[in-house]
């Protein structure tokens, strides 16, 4: 009975003590877990997913609201040339070195250096006092032999001379006749003549000298117009054109000069890989002269209304190329073009772009599709201040 009524007492004493123990610690519990408004909005919105967290000061902008500055140009539509660069050389419509046909001594000279001189016209006139002579005597020979021929030429139809003799005499008429055309001939090769209208250059006889076959005795160029020989690789070949145009510089002169192709060679240099082709240019100002270095822009193709943009605003990428322009709402549109003739400084576009689009140039690098810009033209504007209030960026 005793042992019945301590075991009673001793479970009770222990529930006691747990009670003891565990409710403070329970009610501690309940006290941290009460609610304390947003902090257990927060954990509540954790848990349910039915809202979404409030942001802090500062977070929630999307980075594409903030407006980046960037510069912008005006698609126009303008004229494009493209061209190709190479080097030639001016040389003589037409070019001859006035040389002796024969020897002799130089017996009188008709022209003043440096002077225009017509087709046909005497320049230089070598001795022929011997071959005048000859010409006299094959003359009377000549004269001689008609006679004798006139005569035998009846009386071969009466039947009263040999038809050899008439042969003989008629031969030697043929012969005489012969001689005074040779004769005729080395004359006239003791005569320079102009072969065409030209300027003559500078003489290198005088009255009295001795020249022989070959001797350069002067030049003669025809100015009136000049040609230019060049040469272009042979990737461009394809698009060289009979007519097409040029322009050249020369040294010394403060205005670039024009011309036309006017031929080209029908193969490619095997040891160069370049096709040879010349121009002709008008000079009858005489301005130019043979020989003279030429630095020369050949024009392949040209465009009257070309898309040209800066070439840095093209982004390349594996498959396409890429602008940015100004779309609604200022915010930057990404654009894939088709591009044509590229140069160190600009490219021409072929589609994608349309005349008066306003093209972003630059901070090409942090720029996404969507982001709203900061253009040139805004900026110290009333709307600039307005976006950079609403964005909390400002204007420089």
């Amino acid at each position: 009975m005793k042992s019945a009524v301590k075991t009673a007492l001793w479970l009770a004493g222990s529930i006691t003590v747990a009670g003891a123990v565990i409710v403070p610690k329970l009610l501690a519990t309940q006290h941290e877990a009460k609610p304390t408004g947003g902090a257990s909005t927060t954990a509540v919105i954790g848990v349910k997913g039915d809202a979404k967290p409030r942001p802090s000061s500062g977070e929630g902008r999307s980075a594409t609201a903030v407006p980046l500055k960037v510069s912008t140009m005006r698609v126009v539509a303008a004229p494009l040339v493209e061209t190709i660069s190479a080097t030639g050389t001016l040389i003589a419509t037409e070019g001859v070195e006035l040389q002796a046909e024969t020897n002799g001594r130089v017996t009188a000279i008709h022209f003043r250096e440096g002077a225009r001189v017509r087709k046909g016209e005497l320049l230089v006139k070598l001795n022929d006092a011997e071959l005048q002579a000859t010409l006299v005597r094959s003359r009377y020979q000549l004269a001689l032999a008609e006679t004798r021929e006139k005569r035998l030429a009846p009386l071969i139809q009466q039947g009263l001379v040999r038809q050899e003799d008439y042969d003989i005499a008629l031969s030697e008429l043929n012969v005489q006749r012969a001689q005074i055309e040779l004769t005729q001939a080395q004359i006239a090769g003791t005569e320079i003549r102009a072969p065409f209208d030209g300027v003559v250059g500078l003489r290198y006889v005088s009255e009295g000298s001795f020249v022989s076959v070959n001797t350069r005795v002067a030049t003669l160029q025809q100015l009136d117009q000049l040609k230019i020989d060049f040469a272009v690789p042979e990737k461009y070949a394809q698009r060289i054109r009979v007519g097409g145009p040029l322009r050249f510089s020369v040294d010394g002169a403060t205005a670039p000069f024009s011309g036309r192709i006017y031929a080209y060679d029908p193969r490619i240099d095997a040891g160069t890989r370049s096709l040879q082709i010349r121009a002709i240019t008008d000079n009858r100002d005489g301005r130019l002269l043979p020989g003279t270095f030429a630095s020369i822009e050949l024009v392949l193709d040209q465009v009257d209304d070309a898309l040209v943009v800066p070439a840095v605003a093209v982004i390349p990428g594996l498959n396409e190329k890429t602008v940015f322009v100004v779309g609604a709402d200022h915010k930057a549109e990404r654009r894939a073009v088709e591009t044509g003739t590229r140069s160190s400084t600009t490219v021409q576009i072929l589609s994608g772009l349309k005349p008066g689009e306003l093209l972003i140039t630059s901070g090409l690098q942090n720029l996404r599709p969507g982001q709203a810009v900061l253009t040139d033209d805004d900026a110290g504007t009333p709307r600039a201040a307005a976006i950079a209030n609403v964005s909390g960026v400002g204007t420089r």
